[in-house]
């Protein structure tokens, strides 16, 4: 049935314009398209995101090691600092105790060096020596009181390593 038929069925006619409207919306059947065409299309997309996430899963395991290494780096360079404090401070406690007034008489008097008992200066200014001086004998060391006593041996800190011995060879079988 056309369409004018219809239109003069229903006793009204369409207006010009609507009637191009109505000859172009006509169904048409059209032809199949080939499924080696569809599938040649859809490849290359479907490589496109297997390489896009191969290379996201590549990226994420080389930055994942890359963080564990400079973890481990960190925890050695921390340690390594923490043992190089240690080390200064052990050494600023041995030069304290060689500064200590106590340790430095002993140590001159372990040298044979004595005060003299009437001391004479010399003024930087004009050179000039200030006082009589006079040689140091045996008899002018000054008093050096002794510096504390070293621990006893008894309670020094030991370290006892004890090997472990397989089970089997502890029961005594082979």
């Amino acid at each position: 049935m056309s369409t004018s038929s219809s239109q003069a069925a229903s006793g009204r006619r369409l207006p010009r314009f609507a009637e191009a409207a109505v000859e172009r919306a006509r169904l048409t059947v059209v032809p199949a398209r080939s499924l080696g065409r569809t599938q040649a299309a859809r490849t290359p997309f479907a490589v496109l995101v297997l390489v896009i996430l191969a290379g996201g899963v590549v990226g994420l395991l080389m930055f994942n090691t890359q963080m564990q290494q400079t973890s481990f780096t960190a925890t050695a360079l921390q340690d390594r600092a923490t043992e190089l404090t240690a080390r200064k401070q052990a050494l600023d406690l041995e030069l304290d105790g060689l500064r200590d007034p106590q340790q430095l008489a002993q140590s001159a008097r372990d040298l044979g060096m004595v005060a003299p008992q009437t001391p004479a200066f010399v003024r930087l200014s004009d050179g000039r020596v200030l006082g009589t001086p006079t040689p140091a004998g045996g008899g002018d060391a000054v008093q050096v009181t002794p510096g504390p006593s070293k621990k006893p041996a008894e309670i020094e800190r030991r370290t006892v390593i004890v090997e472990a011995t397989p089970r089997a060879a502890a029961d005594g079988a082979p």
